[in-house]
């Protein structure tokens, strides 16, 4: 199953988990949908709460919180498009705060922290610099603040770690502000479920994932192929 398809798996098994124990568990009496919407909106109303959600992606990425789930808090109190917004945003601030951090310390911490998938991730990174980023947001090699943090400690330029986890991280954040939208109007009402829509939406987002690994796989293949040629 491809990483994609196992985050979506994921979010829908949490959806049908919370249903069902909003259903039989005496967390039906506490959290209602009402009561969910309510906090939501109370909390959406403070001038700091898209500052916390900002905030939340790094030390998440630090203790491997799974993102997913702040970006689904993030539409249901913001909207699909906010949420979305707060959500990349979040991502690309751990993302920077992991690589300045990896610039800042000594390289043998990183190859502590990275582990045996240091020699490969620096060799990826150094030869293909942003199509390597691209490809490791997609399917990581290590935690996302360890790829950060050798990014930055073997000096990569910060716009190529940028833009490579914005292109990377594009599916999972898509796929999950889709889910958190459609999770909402399920707590509003769960007839206003647009399953016609979400299904084709999740499954174009997983096939242009799809797509998106050939393509850096072909790449890749490409390039070592000319490499080998050039020897």
């Amino acid at each position: 199953m491809s990483t994609t398809w196992l985050k979506i798996a994921c979010g829908a098994a949490l959806a049908v988990a919370l249903a069902l124990a909003w259903r039989f568990t005496p967390l039906a009496d506490a959290v209602t949908p009402d009561a969910v919407l309510d906090w939501s909106s109370s909390f959406a109303g403070h001038w700091w709460a898209p500052v916390v959600i900002v905030l939340a992606y790094t030390p998440a990425a630090v203790v491997l919180f799974p993102r997913p789930l702040i970006t689904l808090a993030a539409v249901v109190s913001f909207g699909p498009a906010l949420g979305f917004m707060y959500a990349m945003t979040g991502i690309l601030v751990a993302s920077a705060v992991g690589y300045y951090c990896g610039r800042a310390v000594r390289r043998d911490t990183v190859r502590r922290l990275a582990g045996k998938r240091l020699a490969e991730l620096s060799r990826k990174l150094r030869k293909r610099g942003l199509i390597a980023i691209i490809a490791i947001r997609l399917v990581p090699l290590a935690p996302f603040i360890v790829e950060s943090m050798v990014a930055g400690a073997i000096r990569l330029k910060l716009w190529e770690v940028t833009v490579g986890t914005f292109v990377g991280m594009l599916p999972g954040v898509l796929t999950a502000t889709v889910l958190g939208n459609e999770i909402e109007a399920a707590l509003r009402d769960p007839s206003t479920i647009d399953w016609a829509l979400l299904l084709p939406v999740l499954g174009v987002l997983a096939a242009a994932t799809y797509a998106l690994r050939r393509w850096l796989r072909t790449t890749e293949d490409r390039d070592a192929r000319a490499s080998s040629a050039s020897r």
